[in-house]
């Protein structure tokens, strides 16, 4: 789940509480080119505020001006499917590339309570599937075992959310403090592991939990899930290695650690000549980490290695000539 959906819900509750009418829109399904993709949401006021988005801009200026604006306003009616972009000329206006086709579910005015519900348990980490019934607009919530894909069939509407995506960095140095930077703004919360007291003291960026147990304790006691990404920054192998070993394991979506190709490899030796692990097991481990950009500063490697987590979390398949290990003299 991403931290947009979380500020969509936090305005819709909000707006619901003190009074507002108001509406969730949920992008269904898209053929074509699409700027958000299916599950993207947004909640709009009836005095025009919005928070989310599901298009570049002109199908929610549409959304306003019938919504908002006084024309069909926002009735206590069941949920409503629309459709965008149908024909070239009307993607175009609508500002959807290359003919592109989006349709919405409209949800009236969603009761407090539930959305109340479901924000509680979504910050205490909870998978949880929103089923929405469209001939009455009946919302239920059920624990979700796995993050699966929107469906709707035209009369239900199941949406899992949650948990956020969480990043695990091993090391508070200063290329800790730019990649912490950028996973806090494309939406992960993020906690820096370094039991050296002298690396900790002074660290400057605000929103991140910071803690002191060793690594493999602190892999243990952040519970990584689906959504979760380990990264071992501080090239010391007492420290990134308890870390990793730990984290294979783990059901995390991206593990992996900084270091030249020569230390990668021999990383991979120690690992299975001490610590029994084999090529299979160790075949997750990313490293080194990012991908080739020709990157110097710890900011440059930071946008590299993010980059990659980002495509891993997103599904891309990169081609081998991207890694670094590929491209980066030994």
């Amino acid at each position: 789940m991403d931290a947009i959906d979380l500020h969509v819900l936090r305005n819709l509750l909000q707006w619901r509480r003190a009074g507002y009418r108001a509406l969730l829109l949920t992008v269904v399904r898209t053929w074509g080119s699409s700027p958000r993709p299916v599950g993207a949401m947004m909640a709009l006021c009836e005095d025009g505020r919005t928070a989310g988005s599901i298009s570049g801009g002109c199908v929610e200026d549409d959304l306003i001006e019938h919504h908002a604006r006084g024309h069909s306003g926002m009735p206590e009616r069941a949920p409503q499917l629309v459709r965008y972009g149908v024909s070239a000329d009307e993607a175009h206006r609508f500002g959807l590339p290359c003919g592109g086709t989006l349709e919405l579910v409209i949800e009236f005015n969603p009761e407090p309570g539930p959305l109340d519900e479901l924000l509680q348990r979504l910050l205490a980490g909870e998978l949880v599937r929103r089923t929405v019934c469209c001939q009455d607009g009946a919302v239920r919530l059920d624990r979700a075992q796995t993050p699966d894909a929107l469906r709707f069939d035209g009369a239900t509407l199941e949406n899992t959310l949650g948990p956020g995506y969480r990043m695990l960095l091993i090391g508070a140095g200063a290329l800790a403090e730019y990649l912490a930077t950028m996973a806090l703004f494309n939406g992960f919360s993020v906690t820096v592991c370094d039991p050296r007291a002298e690396r900790r003291d002074g660290w400057p960026i605000a929103g991140v939990e910071l803690v002191a147990e060793m690594p493999d304790d602190a892999v243990t006691a952040f519970r990584p899930d689906l959504r979760s990404c380990i990264v071992a920054l501080t090239h010391d192998p007492k420290l990134d290695d308890l870390a990793l070993l730990e984290a294979i394991d783990s059901p995390a979506f991206y593990v992996g650690a900084i270091g030249s190709r020569r230390n990668s490899e021999n990383r991979r030796e120690r690992m299975k000549t001490y610590c029994g692990q084999t090529d299979a097991s160790l075949a997750r481990l990313k490293g080194p980490v990012g991908l080739y950009i020709g990157s110097k500063t710890p900011a440059e490697i930071a946008v590299s290695i993010m980059a990659e987590i980002l495509a891993v979390k997103n599904g891309v398949d990169l081609p081998s000539a991207c890694s670094i290990a590929a491209s980066k003299p030994r």
